[in-house]
């Protein structure tokens, strides 16, 4: 086990590169399963969960490597096997993400069911329903959704669920209607920059997909996908925390490769805060007031506040001279970092889906534990301006979606160093 040490009161100033979307990355992936010949990725982030998704595409006969220059190559090989066992479903989420592409393609689908996680349960319904829809059959054996379909027909499907749409059920059912039969309409699609970026993707490999970016795709189906290359959309969860870093610790950093049109709802959040935010030649530069205004922020589906950005955003409310408040939308049980915030000296209590954030004028270093992966990213933010030392434990949660976040932050001046137990 590793920990991540952080001596706080460091001011950030440079330059820090976003790495490619894991959210985008890893349905891309999954995706090769539709194609024939071989794919070429650029600017797939070196993750736990992208290794992860190596592992279980390698299992379903893609072979699957990194050239000298870090270009990730994908062919299809081996068209038996249509399992994803429990063994890695149960390791990433999105896993699930392989569903799709195996029915259309391999016509079935056996895939683990995921099951709940730390920031609440994450049914798969949607994928289910929308699946059969095209003309599957299924049935859940053993822990196993198992999917059935000699052909896919093109239909209209609605997408939309108890907290909005689902990023991951409109990717899966995105990558079955490529090959299916006729016209599908998705309504209530989700619009994340991820889900645009899959379908420029499926678009380059052959596919006929309208609309993504907003709430109804349409998909013409295809005969074939064929290989491509493709580079994978710059990390917008990642690029928003170290914006967050950057206003904690009043500094000035620039995002290089970060795009401001992917922040529109988390940029006019931090100016309201105080945090100076403009656009660069490369990307996005960002400076903090030294007085931190409270505000009230909603998560919300894309183009909303996300919700994979609510933990980052409340420590930098810890610092805000009156109370904030945060209402979480779309998994309302996402507050397990609440209680590690509060060991540090933060003043926050939990009504409900809503946590009121009372501002304090400093946090203190202590050892505090990791309960998810932006859990982790809010723990090391409260690190980096805490008095004294933090220890934060259980660090394999933000090697999932953070790509070397240490050396980043120790790059434009941190002082952090990850250590063993």
């Amino acid at each position: 086990m590793q920990h991540f040490e952080i001596v706080g009161g460091t001011r950030l100033k440079g330059a820090i590169d976003i790495s490619g979307a894991k959210n985008a990355a890893l349905p891309i992936m999954a995706a090769t399963l539709l194609v024939e010949g071989e794919t070429v990725l650029h600017n797939v982030p070196d993750l736990a969960d992208v290794r992860q998704m190596q592992i279980l595409l390698s299992r379903l006969g893609v072979k699957v490597h990194r050239d000298d220059e870090g270009a990730m190559h994908l062919r299809v090989e081996d068209e038996m096997n249509a399992h994803a066992e429990y063994e890695l479903v149960s390791k990433m989420r999105a896993s699930v993400c392989v569903m799709g592409p195996l029915l259309a393609k391999r016509q079935r689908a056996q895939v683990s069911m995921p099951g709940g996680c730390a920031i609440g349960d994450r049914p798969i319904d949607l994928h289910i329903r929308g699946l059969e829809s095209l003309g599957a059959d299924f049935e859940l054996a053993n822990g196993d959704v198992l999917l059935r379909a000699k052909k896919l027909m093109g239909t209209e499907i609605f997408l939309g669920g108890p907290f909005g749409s689902s990023v991951t059920a409109t990717a899966n059912v995105m990558m079955a209607a490529t090959l299916a039969q006729g016209r599908t309409i998705l309504e209530s699609a989700a619009c994340e920059p991820e889900i645009v970026d899959l379908a420029m993707f499926l678009n380059a490999c052959g596919a006929r997909i309208t609309g993504f970016g907003t709430p109804r795709i349409t998909v013409e189906g295809v005969g074939a996908l064929n290989g491509t290359d493709h580079r994978v959309v710059p990390d917008r969860i990642e690029a928003g925390t170290f914006m967050i870093a950057g206003a904690i610790t009043n500094g000035d950093v620039e995002l290089r490769g970060a795009r401001m049109e992917h922040l529109q709802a988390v940029t006019d959040r931090l100016r309201r805060v105080g945090v100076i935010i403009e656009r660069g030649e490369k990307g996005i530069a960002v400076s903090s007031a030294r007085r931190l205004e409270p505000v009230q922020a909603t998560t919300q589906p894309y183009p909303g506040f996300p919700t994979d950005l609510q933990a980052q955003l409340m420590t930098l409310l810890c610092l805000a001279d009156g109370n904030s408040m945060i209402t979480e939308k779309i998994f309302p049980d996402r507050f397990l970092h609440v209680g590690e915030l509060n060991r540090m000296g933060a003043r926050i209590r939990k009504e409900g889906p809503t946590a009121i954030i009372e501002g304090v004028k400093k946090l203190v270093g202590a050892p505090v534990m990791a309960s998810d992966l932006r859990a982790s990213a809010a723990l090391i933010l409260a690190g980096l301006v805490a008095k004294g030392t933090t220890r934060v434990h259980r660090v394999y949660h933000i090697d999932r979606g953070y790509e070397r976040i240490e050396e980043k932050l120790a790059g434009v001046g941190a002082v952090i160093r990850r250590q063993a137990e």
